[in-house]
């Protein structure tokens, strides 16, 4: 067993990085990226219609396409950005970096050296290599520089401007920037490109409340979906199990978010009995310790509801049909043939085996009881895991949707081995050898 464990973990790794890669190119590849929306906001138009520079009206330049590209790491070919991301190449530590263009004809440019009041000579050559001046190199320890050509800067701008002539040959344009690996083998999921912020901070900062609302509704469904349906194998065909089979399934067949706007309305802004929004009220550091807790309450049942809306019907309903198989078997037929007890043969005998099938999406519930609802969040404004990554895609902020993903997918694999983990436990029969 502790061989296929071991085997099942190192395959973590390899399944990790297929899912981020898949995910990297999906970004890469869709249409209206950050680099689009902003080209689009600075010519006035939506990106889409094609325009000439006098009907733009503006003065984009070849200098402000690189430096949007480098803003948001379009500057690279994508397998280098992957790489980048990984921690396996250097990246450009400093969001800002600064450039400069050489004046026409000249080999020569001042260059104001970031978070410094020094300046540097950069000189280039007619080989399209570029240096800072020797007198300057300890000014910029830890720079580095780096030439942009006047054909590169035109292709990138017939790549991104479409249909907008340029309107004149860019020159030459030194840009210092700071290398250094900063990627997931060294433990950083990088910033994000629109509110600047470590992604870790960003996911740490929101996880107790995905985790809070994970924990108490794995406790509830569980510790009431375990012996309801085991009331309701017990019980079958009786007035209990139909009336509440009818309920179990009206709440089945209504999503959580669509359950959350009803709630929203009718007990929110209608009655007015629970806040209409948040985890915690706006005055909660001001409030006593019973206070807090009875605002946390209060802002925790709606969204509780919604969460357990869909589970309840499953697990249930799992718990009654694979008790009421095991009772119909032969062993316990056999056990109250030899006079065991009904309480003793359903308990003993067969509550276990009809637990096997539970244990195996128990590790699921890492996931959700980390990652929460997405769209759930999103109605109560929960500001949790799920609306992170909701407002991630929403604004396109690639260094937060890798790092929410990566996290997600690292739950879900390690909950699937913990799933065979608790098949083994409750399953004398299950060896994994």
């Amino acid at each position: 067993m502790k061989a296929y464990f071991l085997r099942r973990l190192l395959l973590i790794p390899l399944t990790l990085l297929g899912i981020t890669v898949l995910v990297f190119a999906a970004i890469r590849a869709a249409p209206g990226g950050p680099v689009e929306r902003s080209l689009a906001s600075l010519m006035g138009g939506d990106g889409k219609a094609k325009r000439t520079r006098a009907e733009s009206g503006l003065s984009l330049t070849a200098a402000q396409v690189l430096e949007i590209e480098e803003k948001f790491n379009r500057d690279k070919h994508p397998l280098r950005s992957y790489a980048e991301w990984l921690g396996v190449l250097p990246r450009d530590l400093e969001n800002k970096k600064v450039g400069r263009e050489f004046p026409k004809g000249e080999k020569k440019v001042l260059i104001p050296v970031p978070g410094t009041v020094h300046e540097v000579t950069v000189e280039r050559d007619d080989a399209e290599n570029v240096w800072v001046a020797e007198a300057d190199r300890k000014k910029v320890e830890g720079w580095e520089v780096r030439l942009r050509t006047p054909k590169e800067q035109s292709e990138r701008w017939a790549h991104w401007v479409k249909g907008v002539d340029l309107p004149q040959a860019p020159e030459y344009r030194a840009v210092l920037y700071k290398p250094g690996f900063d990627g997931l083998l060294q433990g950083s999921l990088g910033s994000s490109s629109k509110y600047q912020d470590g992604v870790w901070s960003m996911i740490l900062e929101r996880m107790p409340v995905s985790i809070y609302f994970g924990v108490v509704s794995m406790l509830v469904t569980y510790g009431v979906c375990l012996p309801l349906g085991i009331l309701k194998a017990i019980k079958h065909r009786t007035w209990l199990d139909n009336v509440s089979s009818v309920a179990v399934f009206a709440g089945y067949a209504i999503p959580g978010y669509a359950l959350g706007a009803i709630l929203l309305v009718s007990f929110g802004a209608g009655l007015g009995w629970f806040p209409m929004r948040g985890f915690i009220g706006d005055d909660f550091e001001t409030l006593s310790t019973a206070d807090k807790i009875k605002d946390i309450v209060s802002h925790t049942v709606l969204p509780l509801l919604c969460y357990l809306v869909g589970s309840f019907a499953f697990m249930t309903m799992l718990m009654k049909n694979n008790l009421m198989d095991n009772l119909a078997a032969d062993y316990v037929r056999t056990a109250a043939a030899k006079g065991v007890s009904f309480p003793r043969a359903v308990f003993k005998h067969a509550f276990r085996n009809s637990i096997i099938p539970i244990a195996t999406t128990f590790g699921s519930n890492i996931t959700l009881l980390v990652t929460g609802s997405i769209l759930i969040e999103r109605v109560f404004d929960i500001n949790g895991f799920g609306l992170l990554q909701f407002n991630s895609i929403v604004e396109y902020d690639e260094p937060v949707i890798m790092g929410v993903t990566f996290f997600s997918a690292f739950l879900m694999l390690l909950g699937n081995v913990l799933s065979d983990l608790c098949v083994a436990l409750v399953d004398p029969r299950v060896s994994y050898k």
